[in-house]
């Protein structure tokens, strides 16, 4: 087998231009879909840490049939507070979870005494809120601690209200209600900070503490719109998700009458579309080099077995087994594809490692996206056996064309 590989090198060696051109134009496929991939992948999981940390969390929890009405912010399909204490229970014994907090969302009119819009409320308990979203408290202009950024008679309004209405910080505002009764109330709040929009749902949500919101809404007990959960790390959160699922499932099964429906970001954000589209590019990336590798190598052992037909009959006619003519060409293939893949590997991990010590960064939307691209080996070594086994396939008809050919047709060849 030595023999062979020795011999298929040097054939490639005889044609050097020829060979050189075409490992070229397959390696710079290679360079191509890891650097595309870790890009793309860096700028997608840049985003989604941007969405799930700054207001909407890793996975939520909610009463059956509250996300099909989300728009709305219906105040009559909340958790009950038995409910939301059986599902706090599930998250305080899930190892998986980081942090988790509970929101009451509901819409209302703000007034400044002159003007009124219309505005979304989260109310939270903002010390758990700042650990179930860290990136919350990094959009907040406050003079306020971080992790106490809003407490109980303030609020902190979106920067395209505060802006609208010519508001100042330390103003007093009148958040206006409709309760699930169908009773309004009123409540005055003071400004004190003021928190930038993000992409997608959110532009005209400001936060208040939980407590005015149950005066707002005239709760008795403390009934929630949503449980908004943080895992510990986000590779785990499909898993943390169907524990979470089962656990609160399992509660239902006895008998209770809680009804539980959890969601992951993906589910709830409209930015999970982009996502998939970036996974679908990359695997048309693939796609490319695929039809690539397979036309360079075909397209050069074809050549080769055209213009070595004599050598081929020569080799055939001093007695040389067809099978030992079909893997030299085979082998002739695999190490030009082998050796390609090999060296584009090495770049494309080189410029991707560039890249990651650079920290490239460029707004998005309103975004800050930075690219510390993280070296994708599984893909890596998929793309090299990708190559490989393309290699293969566009070296088996020309090798197989080889071992077939008759001595002493192949030696009167011109």
């Amino acid at each position: 087998m030595s023999g062979i590989i020795k011999i298929a090198v040097r054939n490639l060696l005889r044609y050097k231009r020829r060979t050189l051109l075409t490992s070229s134009l397959i390696a710079i496929g290679v360079i191509l879909v890891i650097v595309f991939g870790g890009l793309a992948t860096s700028f997608k999981e840049s985003v989604i840490g941007v969405i799930t940390n700054a207001n909407l969390s890793d996975m939520q929890i909610h009463h059956k049939g509250y996300v099909e009405s989300i728009d709305n912010l219906p105040l009559n399909v909340f958790l009950k507070s038995d409910a939301v204490a059986k599902a706090e229970q599930v998250l305080n014994e899930n190892k998986k979870i980081a942090a988790f907090s509970p929101r009451i969302r509901f819409g209302a009119m703000l007034s400044n005494y002159a003007q009124t819009s219309g505005i979304r409320l989260t109310a939270i308990y903002p010390e758990r809120e700042s650990k179930a979203c860290s990136g919350l408290t990094a959009r907040i202009t406050s003079a306020k601690p971080a992790e106490h950024f809003v407490s109980k008679g303030e609020i902190v309004l979106p920067q395209v209200l505060f802006k609208g209405l010519s508001l100042k910080m330390g103003d007093e505002i009148v958040i206006i209600a409709t309760n699930r009764d169908g009773a309004v109330n009123g409540v005055p709040l003071k400004i004190v900070g003021v928190i930038e929009g993000v992409m997608g749902p959110g532009g005209k949500d400001g936060y208040i503490h939980i407590d005015d919101a149950k005066n707002i809404l005239r709760m008795d007990e403390t009934d929630i719109s949503e449980i908004a959960i943080k895992v510990n790390h986000f590779s785990e959160l499909d898993k943390a998700k169907k524990e979470v699922t089962k656990a609160l499932a399992g509660m239902q099964a006895e008998g209770a009458t809680y009804f539980f429906e959890v969601h992951s970001w993906d589910q709830l954000a409209p930015f999970s579309n982009i996502a998939k589209m970036v996974d679908l590019l990359i695997i048309m990336v693939r796609l490319i080099l695929i039809a690539i590798v397979l036309i360079s190598v075909m397209n050069i052992m074809m050549m080769s077995v055209y213009e070595r037909i004599n050598e081929i009959g020569t080799i055939a006619a001093l007695g040389t087994a067809p099978r030992k003519i079909l893997l030299l060409f085979l082998t002739e293939g695999i190490c030009l594809g082998l050796v390609s893949a090999l060296a584009g590997s090495a770049i494309g991990v080189g410029i991707l490692t560039v890249l990651k010590l650079g920290k490239v960064s460029f707004m998005f939307h309103t975004i800050l996206v930075l690219l510390a691209p993280s070296i994708p080996w599984v893909e890596v070594f998929v793309t090299i056996l990708i190559v490989v086994i393309i290699s293969i396939t566009g070296s088996l008809q020309p090798a197989y064309k080889a071992s077939k050919l008759e001595p002493v047709d192949a030696l009167r060849h011109v």
